[in-house]
């Protein structure tokens, strides 16, 4: 059963890009998921979006650190390329990249995934704090020709307030 997130989200997906149900495509756990119109050698290249309530003390940093060992139970290896802080005090984030090697679909792929930690602090109660994970997967060759959306996605994102644009 899919997941909800911790906080409304909206955002817009670019073109070539269909939302799915994520229990049927094979991603439970994920509140979101949309694939890429072009699979690449049988591989989808894929957008998810999960997120959870953080009380802990956890950085980012750390946070991204346990993705990265979560990653390190199905996949035969992985490197973190780059980890950069992002935003602000106020609006922290964080992004990384990481490259895999995986069985996916009974295949060995060499694979990309671009992560992005967006948290969203209470004001009332510091120590509360939500945090929003969209991740980009794709295999190492169509990484090029995918990751300018991802980009384009992640300028999308907003908190939904609920009120609407006037």
């Amino acid at each position: 059963m899919p997941t909800t997130l911790p906080v409304p989200i909206e955002f817009s997906l670019p073109e070539g890009w269909q939302s799915a149900p994520p229990d049927e495509v094979g991603a439970p756990g994920v509140a979101f998921i949309a694939l890429h119109s072009q699979p690449d050698a049988g591989f989808t290249a894929n957008i998810t979006v999960d997120g959870d309530f953080r009380p802990d003390a956890a950085t980012l940093a750390d946070m991204a650190e346990e993705s990265v060992e979560r990653v390190r139970q199905v996949a035969e290896s992985v490197v973190v390329t780059s980890r950069r802080e992002l935003g602000s005090e106020a609006s922290p984030g964080l992004a990384q990249r990481l490259t895999l090697s995986a069985v996916a679909g009974g295949v060995r792929r060499d694979l990309v995934q671009s992560h992005v930690y967006l948290a969203v602090l209470d004001l009332e109660n510091p120590h509360r704090r939500a945090v929003i994970r969209l991740i980009l997967t794709s295999t190492a060759a169509q990484e090029d020709s995918v990751v300018g959306d991802y980009r384009d996605f992640l300028r999308t994102v907003s908190l939904d307030t609920g009120e609407e644009a006037r």
